[in-house]
């Protein structure tokens, strides 16, 4: 590894040290932890779900590729969130990332939805081949299918295979989104 000494990854010839003893910018404590998992960045989706009849969609950031192959996509969802009953083996949904600088779009689906509202009310969608709805001015929408779950502390983490996905090629960049704390949303 001393080849990577240079490029300030690790300098070989000081010894390791355990712990946090001598360095004052590592910190336990929750409010430190918090501050610093928030600067993990993520995207802004809209996530889509129909199942049946029944549409679904909410604002959600924690969404991650899985898997190169098969094409899988990770979705956190908190525990008990009215939309999780949508989420089931089998159901689609798919996530529609957001252009940067599409406030509209943040405020019309931050909001949430009773079970009968619809969520697309005034709005213009498509249909994807898995019948669930998708935003036309998405950056990207990516269409998957539910292949597992797991539940992981105050979250469920769906697990979708990708089977289509559309990229805008009017629309460029996507939004980033950068939390002031990791401990909530």
């Amino acid at each position: 590894m001393s080849g990577l000494a240079g490029y300030g990854i690790m300098d070989a010839t000081r010894p390791l040290r355990n712990g946090s003893e001598g360095n004052p910018m590592i910190a336990t404590d929750k409010d430190s932890i918090g501050k610093a998992i928030g600067r993990i960045a993520s995207g802004l989706y809209i996530i889509t779900i129909r199942l049946g009849e029944r549409p679904s969609a909410f604002l959600g950031s924690w969404v991650q590729q899985a898997s190169f192959e098969p094409p899988i996509l990770s979705v956190a969802i908190k525990a008990g969130r009215q939309t999780q009953e949508l989420f089931e083996d089998g159901a689609h949904f798919a996530v529609n990332i957001i252009p940067n600088g599409d406030t509209a779009l943040m405020k019309h689906f931050g909001r949430g939805f009773g079970p009968d509202q619809d969520p697309y009310e005034g709005m213009a969608v498509i249909r994807g081949v898995t019948g669930v709805e998708l935003l036309p001015q998405a950056v990207a929408d990516l269409e998957c299918k539910i292949v597992a779950s797991q539940a992981v502390g105050d979250h469920v983490i769906y697990f979708g295979e990708v089977i289509a996905g559309r990229l805008n090629p009017d629309v460029k960049d996507p939004a980033v989104h950068i939390r002031k704390s990791g401990f909530h949303y």
